[in-house]
């Protein structure tokens, strides 16, 4: 990366003022609604933390370059500027106290997509070299090996040799003209391996070809969360590159919520090219299986669970109602929480929040919301559907001292596919 300076910081800036962004700040009435359903404000109390204050410095340079009224004062030497100091303290606000959920942009009054903002501002964030070491470092990586956590295709293909010889299936990789390319995040691959055991295993039963890409397998895009369109961009690109290489019809984003926005919402704005392949989540290809009779389950789950929608899915995927329909297929103590869909408390984790060391006591505070949540239904299992969010859930629930089990949904139905003809069970 090229000297980072204060100057290219508000150059980037500058070229995130499109006229969505001047409508965004001169419609804003300033009614307090986006710091109600903000996360890091209703569990701080702190002002500071509300939505539209994390954008000050983009605002304040908008205000002074891009309105009469701040070119007169200008002028006049009245406009405060924008200097590195400013985005120094701004820094641990954009980075540290939101998670690009969304929730805020739900109830703007106005129709301001508050999050989309805050994702623009962190590219002068970036680019002035006000970024946290961690997002930093994940983004590094993320370019030179592939994976924001360092993971180069041994690691994966150390899980594969595990998984086949501890289960029997035959985990594919690199097969030419299979319909689907499966992606996964490091965290799948280290933290949930059992997430590509039940693919295997869902796979088999449905008869679906798919493979792995031993170029192109990491679906986190560290640019998006650090505010990097370049990265953002080359990370796509590389999925883009694999999914061509394997003349694949479908690329599958895997239980994880920024990926499945970045790959399939951004990726073909990044690139400046539509993709010759249709982006589906897994829990929508699911869905359609279960609904067209490919994928067979059986037996209920009757413990008292809910399932927390991760907000990247949910708000800006619109993946909504189908884990609702595969949940009722599944369980007949299935308890929504009260606010949930679209209107669903964050796990405070998201947005490259859980890969920023320094945010961790704040991340944990927060978490608060989320566990009250939790504890008002009494809940027997926690069902999600997004790896991050299921480890800092994990993590909150800990820190609680809580103990409450946490499973993916597609696990979930991995569990109960149904037997074949012979009696054998698909796995």
């Amino acid at each position: 990366m090229s000297k980072l300076t204060l100057e290219r910081g508000l150059e980037a800036l500058r070229a995130q003022m499109d006229a969505p962004m001047a409508t965004f700040f001169s419609s804003c009435v300033h009614c307090g609604l986006c710091a109600q359903a903000c996360l890091f404000y209703t569990e701080t109390g702190d002002p500071k933390y509300t939505p539209i204050n994390k954008l000050e410095p983009m605002r304040r340079l908008w205000a002074s370059e891009y309105t009469l009224w701040g070119k007169l004062k200008g002028l006049a030497g009245l406009n405060k500027p924008v200097t590195d100091e400013l985005l120094e303290e701004w820094e641990t606000l954009v980075y540290d106290g939101c998670t690009l959920c969304g929730r805020c942009s739900m109830v703007c009054p106005v129709g301001n997509d508050i999050s989309s903002m805050i994702r623009k501002m962190r590219e002068g964030m970036v680019a002035s070299g006000h970024a946290p070491e961690g997002l930093v470092g994940a983004s590094s990586r993320a370019v030179k090996t592939g994976s924001p956590m360092g993971l180069k295709l041994k690691a994966l293909q150390a899980q594969i040799k595990h998984l086949q010889a501890n289960t029997g299936l035959t985990i594919p990789i690199d097969i030419e003209g299979a319909d689907y390319l499966v992606l996964l995040s490091s965290m799948e691959i280290i933290n949930f391996p059992e997430y590509l055991e039940a693919l295997a295993r869902i796979f088999k039963q449905t008869g679906l070809s798919w493979t792995l890409s031993s170029e192109a397998f990491e679906a986190t895009n560290s640019g998006v969360q650090i505010g990097s369109s370049d990265i953002a961009r080359e990370l796509v690109q590389r999925v883009v590159d694999g999914a061509r290489k394997l003349r694949v019809n479908y690329v599958i984003s895997p239980e994880c919520g920024h990926a499945y926005t970045a790959i399939r919402w951004e990726g073909p704005n990044l690139i400046g090219q539509a993709y010759p392949f249709k982006v589906v989540h897994i829990l929508e290809l699911l869905d359609e299986l279960l609904c067209s009779g490919r994928l067979k389950t059986t037996g209920m789950e009757h413990a008292r669970l809910s399932f927390h929608d991760p907000c990247q899915i949910v708000r800006k995927g619109g993946v909504q109602a189908q884990p609702v329909h595969l949940l009722n297929q599944l369980a007949d103590n299935f308890i929504p929480m009260q606010e949930h869909g679209k209107m669903n408390w964050c796990c405070g984790g998201g947005g490259g929040v859980s890969a920023n060391e320094r945010a961790e006591e704040l991340r944990l505070q927060v978490f608060k919301r989320k566990k009250d949540q939790l504890e008002e239904l009494h809940l027997e299992t926690l069902v999600t559907a997004c790896a991050n969010c299921r480890l800092v859930m994990e993590e909150g629930l800990e820190e609680y001292n809580i103990e409450l089990p946490i499973i993916g949904l597609t696990e979930m139905i991995a569990d109960h596919l149904l037997e074949d003809p012979k009696g054998n069970k698909n796995e």
